[in-house]
Protein backbone atom coordinates (compact mmCIF):
# COMPACT_ATOMS: atom_id res chain seq x y z
CA UNK A 1 0.00 0.00 0.00
CA UNK A 2 1.23 3.74 -0.67
CA UNK A 3 3.07 5.04 2.36
CA UNK A 4 1.14 8.23 2.25
CA UNK A 5 -2.40 9.88 3.54
CA UNK A 6 -4.55 11.63 1.34
CA UNK A 7 -7.47 12.09 3.76
CA UNK A 8 -9.04 12.86 7.28
CA UNK A 9 -12.75 12.54 7.30
CA UNK A 10 -13.87 14.12 10.77
CA UNK A 11 -17.71 12.88 11.38
CA UNK A 12 -19.40 16.19 12.95
CA UNK A 13 -22.84 16.11 14.95
CA UNK A 14 -23.17 19.54 13.96
CA UNK A 15 -22.32 21.02 10.25
CA UNK A 16 -23.21 24.47 10.63
CA UNK A 17 -21.16 24.81 14.14
CA UNK A 18 -17.75 22.72 12.67
CA UNK A 19 -17.69 24.68 9.43
CA UNK A 20 -18.03 27.59 11.66
CA UNK A 21 -15.40 26.45 14.24
CA UNK A 22 -12.88 25.92 11.43
CA UNK A 23 -13.15 28.79 9.21
CA UNK A 24 -12.90 30.93 13.11
CA UNK A 25 -9.31 29.33 12.37
CA UNK A 26 -8.51 30.81 9.50
CA UNK A 27 -9.41 27.46 7.12
CA UNK A 28 -11.01 28.74 3.94
CA UNK A 29 -13.53 25.50 2.20
CA UNK A 30 -11.98 24.19 -1.16
CA UNK A 31 -15.03 23.39 -3.25
CA UNK A 32 -17.25 20.61 -1.95
CA UNK A 33 -20.57 18.82 -2.79
CA UNK A 34 -23.73 19.74 -0.53
CA UNK A 35 -23.46 18.25 2.93
CA UNK A 36 -19.55 17.91 2.95
CA UNK A 37 -17.14 20.22 3.66
CA UNK A 38 -13.56 19.93 2.09
CA UNK A 39 -10.17 21.93 3.83
CA UNK A 40 -7.34 21.77 1.11
CA UNK A 41 -4.52 21.09 3.97
CA UNK A 42 -1.29 21.37 1.98
CA UNK A 43 -0.79 17.95 0.21
CA UNK A 44 -4.39 16.41 1.65
CA UNK A 45 -7.50 17.29 2.39
CA UNK A 46 -9.37 17.36 5.59
CA UNK A 47 -13.38 16.64 5.21
CA UNK A 48 -16.21 17.38 7.66
CA UNK A 49 -19.16 15.53 7.35
CA UNK A 50 -22.27 14.03 9.17
CA UNK A 51 -21.10 11.69 11.76
CA UNK A 52 -24.01 9.18 11.11
CA UNK A 53 -23.80 9.48 7.23
CA UNK A 54 -19.90 8.92 7.50
CA UNK A 55 -20.62 5.63 9.46
CA UNK A 56 -23.50 4.40 7.56
CA UNK A 57 -20.75 4.63 4.22
CA UNK A 58 -17.88 2.75 6.14
CA UNK A 59 -19.79 -0.28 6.66
CA UNK A 60 -20.13 1.21 10.64
CA UNK A 61 -22.65 0.29 13.18
CA UNK A 62 -22.20 3.38 15.71
CA UNK A 63 -25.23 1.43 17.61
CA UNK A 64 -23.69 -2.31 17.90
CA UNK A 65 -23.41 -2.51 21.68
CA UNK A 66 -21.53 -5.83 20.61
CA UNK A 67 -19.29 -4.09 18.84
CA UNK A 68 -19.02 -7.11 16.58
CA UNK A 69 -18.09 -5.11 13.16
CA UNK A 70 -14.19 -3.66 14.01
CA UNK A 71 -14.68 0.10 14.47
CA UNK A 72 -18.34 -0.16 15.56
CA UNK A 73 -19.87 0.73 19.07
CA UNK A 74 -19.44 3.96 21.28
CA UNK A 75 -15.59 3.28 20.40
CA UNK A 76 -15.54 4.46 17.16
CA UNK A 77 -13.94 8.00 17.03
CA UNK A 78 -15.73 9.79 14.68
CA UNK A 79 -12.74 9.23 11.63
CA UNK A 80 -11.49 7.56 8.54
CA UNK A 81 -8.85 7.89 7.06
CA UNK A 82 -8.20 7.85 3.23
CA UNK A 83 -6.09 7.13 0.61
CA UNK A 84 -6.51 8.38 -2.99
CA UNK A 85 -5.37 6.76 -5.97
CA UNK A 86 -4.96 7.50 -9.11
CA UNK A 87 -7.45 4.37 -10.82
CA UNK A 88 -10.40 1.75 -9.59
CA UNK A 89 -7.63 -0.78 -10.52
CA UNK A 90 -5.28 0.97 -7.97
CA UNK A 91 -7.99 0.92 -5.59
CA UNK A 92 -8.38 -3.05 -6.22
CA UNK A 93 -4.50 -3.78 -5.84
CA UNK A 94 -3.93 -1.44 -2.99
CA UNK A 95 -7.24 -2.76 -0.94
CA UNK A 96 -5.91 -6.47 -2.05
CA UNK A 97 -2.57 -5.36 -0.27
CA UNK A 98 -4.24 -4.42 2.97
CA UNK A 99 -6.37 -7.83 3.42
CA UNK A 100 -3.02 -9.48 2.42
CA UNK A 101 -1.36 -8.36 5.88
CA UNK A 102 -4.44 -8.60 8.04
CA UNK A 103 -6.75 -5.86 7.23
CA UNK A 104 -10.35 -6.59 7.84
CA UNK A 105 -13.00 -5.57 4.77
CA UNK A 106 -16.31 -3.13 6.12
CA UNK A 107 -16.91 -2.34 2.75
CA UNK A 108 -15.58 -4.28 -0.46
CA UNK A 109 -14.42 -1.83 -3.54
CA UNK A 110 -17.30 -0.05 -5.35
CA UNK A 111 -19.01 2.12 -7.35
CA UNK A 112 -19.68 5.14 -5.33
CA UNK A 113 -22.59 7.43 -5.27
CA UNK A 114 -20.18 10.51 -5.60
CA UNK A 115 -18.81 9.19 -8.85
CA UNK A 116 -16.07 7.57 -7.73
CA UNK A 117 -14.94 3.81 -6.37
CA UNK A 118 -13.64 2.92 -2.86
CA UNK A 119 -13.64 0.39 -0.42
CA UNK A 120 -13.01 0.43 3.25
CA UNK A 121 -11.22 -1.33 5.89
CA UNK A 122 -9.54 -1.57 9.16
CA UNK A 123 -5.83 -2.30 10.56
CA UNK A 124 -6.10 -4.52 13.67
CA UNK A 125 -6.49 -1.90 15.90
CA UNK A 126 -9.88 -1.38 14.31
CA UNK A 127 -8.74 2.33 12.81
CA UNK A 128 -10.77 2.90 9.42
CA UNK A 129 -9.38 3.71 6.33
CA UNK A 130 -10.65 4.05 2.82
CA UNK A 131 -8.60 3.39 -0.35
CA UNK A 132 -10.13 5.37 -3.28
CA UNK A 133 -10.20 6.90 -6.80
CA UNK A 134 -11.97 9.98 -6.93
CA UNK A 135 -11.86 11.28 -10.73
CA UNK A 136 -12.72 14.76 -9.90
CA UNK A 137 -9.22 15.16 -7.71
CA UNK A 138 -5.70 15.26 -9.02
CA UNK A 139 -2.35 14.67 -7.59
CA UNK A 140 0.73 16.93 -7.79
CA UNK A 141 3.67 15.27 -9.07
CA UNK A 142 4.84 15.16 -5.17
CA UNK A 143 1.82 13.14 -4.35
CA UNK A 144 -0.35 15.82 -2.80
CA UNK A 145 -3.90 14.88 -3.55
CA UNK A 146 -5.84 18.27 -4.60
CA UNK A 147 -8.87 19.29 -4.15
CA UNK A 148 -11.36 19.27 -7.40
CA UNK A 149 -14.42 21.29 -8.96
CA UNK A 150 -16.73 20.00 -5.84
CA UNK A 151 -18.60 17.35 -7.58
CA UNK A 152 -17.24 14.36 -5.04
Amino acid sequence: MDQRLSLVTLGVSDMDRARDFYTALGWQPGPSPEHIVFFQTGGMVVALWDRQALAVDSGIDIEDDTEDTPGSGDGWGGKVLGLNVASAADVDEQFASAVSAGAEVLRVPCSRFWGGYSGVFTDPDGHVWEIAYNPYWSFSEDGATLLGDGRG
